[in-house]
């Protein structure tokens, strides 16, 4: 249903997404199932449902998810110190 998914670092510990969704319909039916969003998310992403914020944003008809990043950017072990790659999860997610 978006039209436009990206991820990026919210600080050093956290990701976040953004899902620029297509228009004001597709907008209200992700709105109102936020919370299945929020549990499909914490799945997808191996999270506790309490780790996953999930905030829809009228004005650009977009809903960003933020949750804590499995390695701190730029530690060892890190693989996408901008957190850029980390949306692919979210492509399987059906509401």
């Amino acid at each position: 249903m978006a039209r436009v998914i990206r991820s990026k670092n919210a600080g050093p510990c956290l990701l976040t997404f953004d899902l620029m969704l297509p228009d004001e319909a597709t907008f209200s039916y992700v709105s109102d199932r936020i919370a299945t969003l929020r549990q499909k998310v914490a799945i997808a992403y191996g999270r506790s449902e309490n780790e996953v914020v999930v905030l829809a944003y009228a004005p650009a008809l977009a809903v960003k998810i933020t949750l804590p990043r499995d390695v701190v950017s730029g530690d060892i072990g890190d693989r996408d110190v901008y957190g850029a790659q980390q949306h692919a999860p979210l492509l399987d997610i059906e509401l």
